[in-house]
């Protein structure tokens, strides 16, 4: 296990219950960088890896 997996194991116990849109998610996206721009780059990196997560399946 990864030690980035514990936020995720937070997140999925917190609010793994929850049905959520894109645009939120984009909005708290937007916010976390805004607060942290150190993580601008791997933060667009992880959105556009989400956009075009299905791509692969076409090739």
């Amino acid at each position: 296990m990864y030690f980035t997996d514990r936020g995720i194991e937070e997140l999925a116990t917190r609010r793994g219950d929850e049905e959520v849109t894109l645009e939120w998610l984009s909005d708290q996206l937007r916010t976390f960088v805004d607060l942290h721009p150190e993580f601008e780059a791997a933060v667009d990196r992880f959105a556009t890896w989400l956009a075009r997560s299905d791509d692969d399946d076409d090739e």
